[in-house]
């Protein structure tokens, strides 16, 4: 598997064409405002979706050319609808991941107090995120689950009844549905964060920045005792840090697990190059899901032996013990 230099993006639509991107909507989620970072509709087509799959889907088809969808969250780690679906079906890649600040609002049609509210609604994950918050100033309140913290805003705004008071949802929501503020900075910790990624079809993937990660979804072979140390030892012995591992049920039966991890570096990286080959030996099946720059720009600190100079020059000396000039296997 080899890296190309190129630009941030993989190969898109035909020049001249608008590029379409997906996104978990509708207007006014946090996932627009990642969006936003990346591209405008006046770039753009942008298309809301639902969910995550149906997002993802687009971009299988061909109906989209991107997708924006979030991954994992500060305070309630992975995005299991993400984590799944883009693990699952047709191969895609991650090719930019953007970092948005999460602050919500506490909303309600015009007239509603907030000794009113008894049933909010909103997604799991920001009900998760701002649970003692509600308990202390609300008590025993009801969570109504929504496929977003738009779609929540955007049904409450509706003339049908509802079977709920408020919603939880950003300040952009709210004004685009014409709800009332009953409460701002609605969260448990204030510094929480949703990471967020762009997702195309496999092409031209981003060029190494030296501030990459790496992402991979990885199975254990069956009953095999100490099967993911030897996984995890791929990353250890070449000095490949992990900022994120999480086990996903495979689906077939019970007790079968896979690994989405993100790993610190890039493809094109000697250090990640020397992982893959070495988790492609232990592990049935490996599956790259791209590498791309990281949105915080952290470089990571080597371990010494582990820079591409040092695994150039170990290669070198192989070779020359071998007297030949091919390169020996790796892995």
């Amino acid at each position: 598997m080899t890296a190309h230099e190129t630009t941030t993006e993989p190969t898109g639509p035909a020049p001249g064409d608008r590029p379409r991107y997906a996104y978990l909507g509708p207007e006014g989620t946090f996932t627009e405002s990642a969006l936003l970072q990346v591209t405008g509709p006046d770039r753009a087509d942008l298309v809301p979706c639902t969910d995550v799959v149906t997002a993802l889907e687009m971009v299988r088809g061909g109906d989209a050319d991107y997708a924006v969808v979030p991954i994992e969250n500060s305070v309630e780690g992975g995005v299991n609808a993400t984590l799944d679906a883009i693990s699952a079906g047709d191969p895609l890649v991650i090719v930019r991941e953007m970092l948005v600040p999460i602050t919500f609002t506490l909303s309600a049609r015009p007239g509603t107090r907030l000794e009113d509210v008894r049933r909010i609604s909103t997604h799991p994950h920001a009900w998760a995120q701002c649970r003692t918050w509600i308990t202390t100033h609300l008590g025993d309140v009801v969570h109504v689950p929504a496929t977003s913290t738009a779609a929540a805003a955007a049904l409450l705004s509706s003339d049908e009844p509802q079977g709920f008071e408020a919603a939880l949802c950003s300040a952009l929501s709210a004004g685009e549905y014409g709800l009332e503020v009953l409460a701002t900075e609605v969260a448990d910790n204030p510094n929480a964060v949703t990471r967020f990624i762009l997702v195309a079809r496999p092409g031209d993937m981003p060029g190494p920045t030296g501030a990459d990660k790496t992402t991979l979804m990885v199975h254990l072979p069956d009953n095999e005792a100490g099967a993911l140390l030897r996984m995890l030892e791929q990353f250890s012995t070449r000095g490949v840090n992990l900022s994120r591992i999480e086990s996903r049920p495979i689906g077939d039966s019970l007790g079968r697990y896979s690994f989405s991890i993100d790993a610190e570096g890039h493809v094109a990286d000697e250090r990640v190059q020397a992982a893959l080959l070495g988790l492609h030996r232990v592990c049935p099946i490996v599956r790259f899901m791209g590498s791309y720059p990281r949105a915080d720009g952290v470089r990571p600190t080597l371990r010494p032996g582990t820079s591409d100079a040092d695994f150039r020059a170990a290669r070198r000396w192989v070779v020359g013990l071998l007297g030949t000039d091919e390169a020996p296997a790796e892995g």
